[in-house]
């Protein structure tokens, strides 16, 4: 048993070196970009990039070196975090620039084939029908009678006046019985007390913080580490590893796929017995699983899918649109906490615009302007996900908006990129541009949308397929259910916001970058994902 680990690490550590010597010998123009100095040759600025308290330095950084900064991680192993509007355009439509190899083996994992690696094209063209707005118009009453279940669960918790609730949890539960009922016709969760929460809601929670514990090793060890010898050995020395922290991620992990596995044997069988058995399911048949898997059996061999491709579609799908969900309604709700007048704002406007409907379809709710500008504001600041690592799959010039001065003192406009050079998209620094949003821009003012963006911002040409930004990225890596997203998000905020009043509790909240951003509190000297605030009814 021992020998197998000692071998198995010895291939693995024989892979982290190669790159590293490799380097020593060849350099590289990325050497002669302007970036923070490691902390050594060994550790790089890694640790500090990424790190769940990331997010000063990666400010700072931006404010220091510009758009295009040299980052040195393990070993001397640079790469770029990028914000230049030029470059990421290149980087997000040019088709060069892919997943990491590690982020890809990574969610294979967890998930399975889902919407990422080689399979992404063929299963996109199958669900872009299911994304459409025509689609997501029928499903915004489903959205509403989860949102009034989450409202009276609320309701009863403040009867008797003001109360400190945690509201990441319920924005957890809330965004996964959204995506359950709509995306994968399954109910999750009955919003009560006496019921806690689905094990698989309480597993996805964990997921992320669980998985960034090993962003090491799947940035430089996992898509080495999955070619070594057979899945039914790479098990075996998964169960062999120490540590609580493994155990741990590999239950979370189970748990996911026996919950989809048998999702998909429920729905199976319903199709099967035709549309009055899938009538009488969550959905109604209309749901994003029912139609892919409806569309799927009548696809060509070339396009269908396979059973262990559309069961990972189950869990992509819902741990991608239940964590940036929550995330980004819990963000929304911390800041109306943190600012009562942006909170009556919206207020207001829910309460004249109901004078004339008693609740609000599609394009009802996207013509509320401030609630509109509360979305995009927060998503503009405060993006779910802070950046997302890529790779250039062959040799490529990376052109920008405008020179940057080498180390050398050189002028320069584009730069060689060699295959397999690992690049950042800085999300969040790309939506806080200074030099697009003016002086105030990491500041949240929602009131900046209400009127024309600086002329700046539109000249840019950002590449984000959302208002701007990079929030959901953009190309044919763009997140295909942004639309679906924000009128979740849109819905449960006006129910939410008419309801209660939001302000902050005594204690100190502070938001950790993860896979997703997430609100902490500390407790004893350990910090848990949790949002306390004061809730009472308006």
């Amino acid at each position: 048993m021992i020998t197998l680990l000692l071998s198995t690490a010895f291939l693995a550590l024989a892979f982290l070196f190669k790159k590293p010597f490799i380097r020593l010998l060849v350099k590289s123009p990325i050497d002669n970009i302007p970036g923070p100095t490691p902390e050594s040759f060994w550790k790089g600025v890694f640790r500090k990039v990424f790190n769940p308290n990331a997010q000063e330095f990666l400010e700072e950084i931006a404010r220091t070196y510009g758009s295009v900064i040299k980052i040195q991680s393990f070993l001397g192993d640079n790469w770029l975090y990028i914000f230049d509007p030029v470059a990421l355009y290149n980087i997000v439509e040019q088709n060069v620039f892919e997943e990491t190899d590690g982020f890809i083996e990574g969610n294979k994992l967890a998930f399975g084939e889902g919407l990422l690696g080689e399979q992404h094209r063929k299963q996109r063209k199958m669900l872009n029908p299911v994304f459409s707005i025509a689609h997501m118009r029928g499903m915004v009453p489903i959205f509403y009678d989860v949102a009034e279940k989450l409202r009276g669960t609320l309701l009863k918790k403040v009867q008797d006046g003001p109360q400190e609730i945690d509201v990441l949890s319920w924005m957890s539960r809330t965004s996964l019985e959204l995506i359950g009922q709509s995306g994968i016709g399954y109910s999750f969760d009955d919003f009560t007390e006496e019921h806690p929460p689905h094990e698989y809601a309480t597993s996805y929670k964990q997921y992320a913080p669980a998985a960034y514990k090993f962003v090491f090793i799947r940035n430089y060890l996992l898509s080495t580490l999955v070619k070594i010898g057979s899945p039914r050995f790479r098990r075996s020395v998964v169960d062999m590893l120490p540590g609580e922290d493994v155990r741990h991620l590999k239950n979370i992990i189970n748990i996911m796929h026996d919950t989809s596995v048998m999702i998909y044997k429920s729905k199976r069988k319903a199709i099967a017995q035709g549309d009055a058995a899938l009538a009488d399911q969550i959905g109604r048949g209309k749901d994003i699983m029912s139609i892919l898997m409806g569309a799927n059996m009548s696809a060509s061999a070339q396009d269908s899918l396979t059973e262990d491709e559309v069961i990972a579609q189950i869990s992509t799908l819902t741990a991608a649109a239940t964590d940036t969900t929550s995330s980004a309604l819990a963000r929304v709700l911390h800041l109306l906490a943190q600012n009562p007048d942006a909170q009556e704002k919206p207020r207001r406007e829910i309460s004249e615009a109901k004078e004339t409907m008693d609740q609000f379809g599609y394009d009802q709710l996207d013509s509320l302007p401030y609630l509109d500008a509360i979305c995009r504001e927060t998503l503009r600041v405060y993006p779910p996900v802070y950046m997302v690592p890529k790779t250039a799959r062959r040799d490529t010039i990376l052109p920008f908006s405008n020179p940057i001065k080498g180390l050398d003192g050189s002028e320069i406009r584009e730069i060689p990129i060699p295959a397999g050079t690992n690049v950042v998209v800085a999300i969040a620094a790309a939506n806080c541009n200074p030099e697009l949003w003016g002086p105030d821009s990491y500041e949240w003012k929602p009131e900046r949308w209400l009127k024309s963006l600086p002329e700046a911002v539109s000249q840019a040409r950002i590449p984000g397929v959302y208002s701007n930004l990079m929030s959901f990225l953009g190309g044919g890596r763009a997140c295909i259910g942004f639309k679906f997203s924000l009128i979740e998000m849109k819905v449960i905020l006006a129910v939410l916001i008419e309801s209660f009043r939001l302000s902050l509790s005594d204690q100190d909240i502070h938001w950790q970058l993860a896979e997703v951003s997430s609100p902490t509190v500390c407790e004893g000297g350990v910090s848990r994902s949790q949002l306390p605030l004061l809730i009472q009814r308006v």
